[in-house]
């Protein structure tokens, strides 16, 4: 079996050694447009259960419908807004389901030790498949995440691959965003994580191993970078340390979890930092690597707190 790097908590404590002891206080830090964000509700506790957690890697929203990876146990659970268990998608078809997209009815789970995006019904009958194993366009080394683009098309994360393929319906790759292999300059990936779609169409991807996000326009010009002057991790504001997780509000602002600093920072559509929440433990509001973040159309955030095994629910405060 592959190492797997995104999610092997001993691969990520020899990374995190690299900068133990420097935990920041997000209240010290400036919110520099005045928005913070309340502890609404959380669910889930460990377990292979129903309703139980183990390593939650992904959530997306749909309706009144909350998906969530439960990555440790190879399968998807559906969750009402409330945390209430509705029902379970996987079986022997899910291997290291990552983060989740929906559209359209549809569920698109990247299964990152089957090389393969499934489709999945809202109500979890499976549709279809896309990709398999290899380099090649088309091809996949590990997706870790999806999203939908115009047309249908899918931009699919290639986690080993160091890239971004922009595939047709088909599975034909419309473009390719990466060099294929690890690199730091600008337009390159090392173990990219997550990508969403922007409003106009373009692309903000979470490249994890560089310490920062990248957002590219929709026909792949790169737009910018964050931080542009560094591929080292840091506690600072508007810095990452492992950047593994990116969701697009409703009005534009770009939330993006922060793992090894377990929090989540929130910028501006061009990429300006404006605010940050969380700090390391297991209360209420506190997180223990935060691995995906999906955000409703009323603002409100739904967040897979994957070393605390459950999802915490999170509503913007009346300023």
């Amino acid at each position: 079996m592959r190492p797997l790097l995104f999610l092997d908590v001993a691969l990520f404590l020899g990374v995190a050694a690299l900068v133990a002891g420097c935990q920041t206080d997000p209240s010290s830090v400036p919110t520099i447009d005045g928005q913070a964000y309340h502890f609404v509700t959380a669910w889930g506790v460990s377990g292979d259960g129903p309703a139980q957690l183990r390593e939650p890697t992904g959530v997306a929203i749909s309706g009144d419908t909350v998906f969530v990876s439960d990555a440790g146990n190879n399968r998807v659970q559906v969750f009402n807004r409330s945390g209430g268990s509705l029902y379970t998608i996987g079986g022997d078809s899910l291997h290291r389901p990552m983060h989740l997209e929906t559209h359209a009815g549809r569920l698109y789970v990247p299964s990152y030790l089957t090389d393969r995006i499934l489709i999945y019904s809202s109500s979890g009958g499976y549709l279809d498949g896309v990709g398999r194993s290899g380099a090649a366009p088309g091809t996949f080394d590990a997706p870790a995440a999806v999203a939908v683009m115009r047309e249908g098309r899918l931009a699919v994360v290639d986690f080993y691959n160091h890239r971004v393929q922009i595939i047709r319906p088909d599975g034909r790759a419309d473009l390719i965003l990466g060099t294929g292999t690890a690199g730091s300059e600008p337009g390159q990936f090392s173990y990219p994580t997550d990508v969403a779609v922007l409003p106009d169409g373009g692309l903000v991807v979470a490249d994890a191993y560089n310490h920062r996000i990248q957002a590219f326009d929709p026909s792949g010009v790169l737009r910018w970078v964050v931080p542009d002057d560094s591929a080292e991790a840091s506690t600072d504001a508007g810095r990452f340390n492992v950047a593994t997780a990116i969701a697009i509000g409703p009005d534009e602002r770009v939330f993006v979890a922060d793992f090894f600093n377990h929090r989540i920072q929130i910028f501006s559509g061009e990429g300006d930092f404006l605010s940050e929440f969380g700090t390391h433990g297991s209360g209420e509001g506190q997180f223990d690597r935060p691995a995906d973040i999906a955000v409703d159309s009323e603002g409100l955030l739904y967040i897979a707190d994957f070393g605390n095994d459950r999802i915490q629910v999170f509503e913007p405060a009346e300023n």
